[in-house]
């Protein structure tokens, strides 16, 4: 006979990996960049593409969105704010409180269709 107790992870990797799998049938997977310049948001495998990545990284004005590494845009925002001359970005959860007050403190959530790198993008 079955216990009427919820039924537990038998460890986390089992957990991790339910997750992981769940989170690739809905979307690309992606760490995100900005160009700090500019306000260009795009994916490592996009600037890779692009022929911008050197020894395995874009380089400045390029610098990594602080957040997870396993996004996908289904259910993370990507964020940018300008700050004096340069760009800043943020990855938060959509319609979370968060999200709602990164766009109060003036952050724009970027257009997935605007998440894109092109091959004229400086290399410095």
């Amino acid at each position: 006979m079955r216990s009427a107790a919820p039924r537990r992870w038998s460890s986390r990797s089992n957990a991790r990996s339910a997750l992981r799998q769940a989170s690739l049938a809905w979307g690309v997977v992606a760490s995100f960049f900005i160009d700090t310049d500019t306000g260009q948001v795009a994916t490592l495998r996009q600037l890779d593409e692009a022929g911008v990545v050197q020894l395995g990284a874009p380089p400045p004005p390029w610098f990594p969105i602080q957040g997870t590494r396993d996004a996908i845009t289904m259910w993370y925002a990507v964020m940018r704010k300008p700050v004096r001359d340069k760009y800043i970005g943020a990855l938060c959860i959509r319609h979370s409180d968060h999200h709602a007050s990164l766009m109060e403190k003036g952050w724009e959530e970027v257009p997935v269709e605007e998440i894109r790198a092109t091959r004229c993008t400086p290399a410095r």
